[in-house]
């Protein structure tokens, strides 16, 4: 028998409006890691051309770096699933078998998530409540859950905490920093893309108090995921290959300074650049021994039989 986490209130909390302004900041749970990613440097493989539990496209990928597996997550199987906000979880071995699964339905598109190592297993949290445009769905709220191999759940399932810091909050997901265990939510605040960090256990226990809150710097690209290590958050940008977009693709990784919002460095990313259809998707930090990887997910294969692959950089600066 699983235990349940029932749905608290206390995670509904209202910032002022001080929040919106440019970095807010207040006392860090613990000390950031040291250095940033240096984003020209070459990229190694972690996985090649796996298959998910479902054939759809990969949408973004997570570790749980205490007991050693990958999570990632894409559109659930099926027509309508895209409007409807359902999505497949996959949990991986580090050498990419799929080793169990979870449906999630009204949750969102799975842009982004964040995996919290408990014992043995572990706590996703991912986007929910889902709003429809008709053709995609994004979360407006965030949820934390245990992974349960085989469960299906909505977003009504009593396995869920929900959490909405920022009241005015839309498009909500968030990732987590494994060397500080600390929250990072992007979001929109009706004009722009925002990004707010938070300590994971205050925002747990319902003091929803920002560390910082920085805005996404406009133009871009298309937008596929983001990763946070130490005062730095990296945002990863493209599409898939296409006659408009040929090899080697305009897939970009973006630095930002989450202490004062400024763009510390942008580099476009080859890494898989031999596959073929080659979306990008998702970001998230390995670490290994200690030392952290920046990893990027990448999307191959042909509609109805989509494979996933993961690269990672390594040196820091």
């Amino acid at each position: 028998m699983t235990s349940h986490v029932r749905v608290s209130r206390r995670g509904l909390l209202k910032i002022g409006a001080g929040v919106a302004a440019t970095a807010v900041l207040a006392a860090e749970p613990a000390a950031a890691a040291e250095g940033r990613f240096q984003l020209t440097a070459p990229s190694t493989s972690l996985i090649w051309k796996k298959a998910l539990y479902d054939e759809t496209v990969l949408q973004s990928i997570a570790f749980d770096n205490r007991n050693g597996h990958i999570y990632t997550l894409q559109v659930k199987n099926g027509a309508g699933s895209g409007a409807a906000g359902h999505l497949c979880l996959s949990k991986l071995s580090l050498t990419g078998t799929v080793l169990g699964h979870m449906y999630l339905m009204g949750f969102g598109h799975g842009v982004q998530f964040g995996v919290e190592p408990s014992g043995t297993s572990a706590y996703l949290w991912t986007e929910t409540d889902a709003v429809s445009d008709g053709t995609s769905s994004r979360g407006t709220r965030l949820a934390r859950f245990k992974f349960v191999n085989g469960q299906t759940l909505t977003t009504s399932s009593p396995a869920l905490t929900k959490y909405k810091p920022i009241a005015e909050a839309d498009n909500t997901t968030c990732a987590i920093d494994p060397s500080t265990n600390r929250l990072v939510m992007r979001y929109w605040d009706g004009s722009r893309f925002r990004y707010a960090l938070y300590s994971l256990e205050d925002l747990k226990a319902g003091s929803a108090q920002p560390l910082s809150d920085i805005a996404q710097p406009s133009g871009l690209g298309t937008f596929q995921g983001y990763a946070a290590y130490g005062n730095f958050v990296y945002i990863l940008t493209g599409t898939a290959y296409s006659d408009a977009n040929p090899a080697p693709g305009n897939t970009y990784v973006t630095c930002l300074d989450l202490r004062t919002g400024e763009q510390v460095q942008r580099a476009r990313s080859v890494a898989g650049k031999s596959l073929d259809y080659r979306e990008p998707e998702g970001m998230a930090i390995q670490l290994v021994s200690g030392a952290p990887r920046l990893c990027l997910g990448l999307a191959s294969g042909v509609a109805g039989a989509r494979k996933a692959s993961i690269f990672y950089k390594t040196e820091l600066i």
